[in-house]
């Protein structure tokens, strides 16, 4: 974009022969966004390689309507330790209480996004690759939140020690395995296949979350989901079976249902 508004521009020869190589790896069906390695995510610059799966801009969405939720929260026990006139308590509502856990953390994008739109809260994110692993702390410290996030390398809440959260959040994988074939080159062939098996129908980890979340989850916190196309009610039906009450369920920007939110 930038080459096309410059078009008086003239290309050195090595910028032309680095293009050409660009557009050459483009016309064999590689992600633009490892091309020219890096996406933005909620204004957030990201590194990413094909050890974890490129953020989609719904993802986005699922990441804004955490932050808004842990900063609310955050607002609200403030005004309660204020109201006790108990200063030790309004010191530790601001010294990251708030505590949000992101499972399959993938890119490091949810994690970030967390840390830098609510400075009050301490984020944990968890993934079963250690190569995602590296390139999500690698994605922290370019965002300078290394400090606020912590990474545990395990399958879904097995690496956690004992604690609790008000927020956790995750997009799972949810393709089925057998539409795996199926998807466009640029994501079948480039994605890791891990971030994208949801099992048989898909909805093995939503299964998984919703049988093993509840430990990890406090009173009144909440916990939010991206999920594939047409799986909506599926899902609210795997949610309502383990007790969970589901109190929304979020569109994205095509008006699909995106996002489910359920508490405790």
């Amino acid at each position: 974009m930038k080459l096309y508004l410059n078009f008086e521009r003239a290309l050195t020869a090595a910028e032309t022969d680095a293009l050409r190589k660009f557009i050459k790896r483009r016309g064999q069906r590689e992600p633009l966004q490892h091309i020219i390695v890096t996406i933005s995510f909620c204004g957030l610059e990201m590194m990413v390689n094909r050890h974890a799966l490129v953020p989609r801009p719904e993802t986005e969405l699922l990441a804004e309507e955490g932050w808004q939720f842990l900063n609310k929260l955050l607002a609200r026990r403030v005004t309660q330790a204020r109201n006790s006139n108990d200063k030790t308590k309004i010191g530790d509502s601001y010294n990251s209480s708030i505590r949000a856990l992101d499972l399959g953390t993938g890119t490091g994008c949810i994690a970030l996004a967390l840390a830098v739109n609510c400075p009050g809260a301490k984020i944990t994110a968890t993934d079963v690759s250690a190569d995602a692993l590296v390139l999500a702390k690698e994605n922290a410290v370019r965002n300078g939140v290394a400090e606020r996030i912590e990474f545990f390398q395990g399958d879904g809440f097995a690496s956690l020690r004992k604690m609790e959260f008000d927020l956790i959040i995750s997009n799972p994988p949810y393709v089925p395995s057998a539409e795996i074939a199926t998807l466009q080159p640029e994501v079948r062939d480039f994605d890791p296949h891990a971030a994208l098996d949801g099992g048989s129908d898909g909805l093995g980890f939503y299964r998984k979350i919703s049988a093993q979340a509840k430990p990890f989850l406090k009173p009144d916190g909440k916990i939010m989901l991206e999920f594939g196309d047409g799986q909506a009610e599926a899902i609210r039906t795997i949610f309502e079976a383990e007790k969970w009450i589901v109190e929304a369920v979020k569109e994205d920007y095509s008006r699909r249902a995106r996002i489910l939110i359920a508490k405790k």
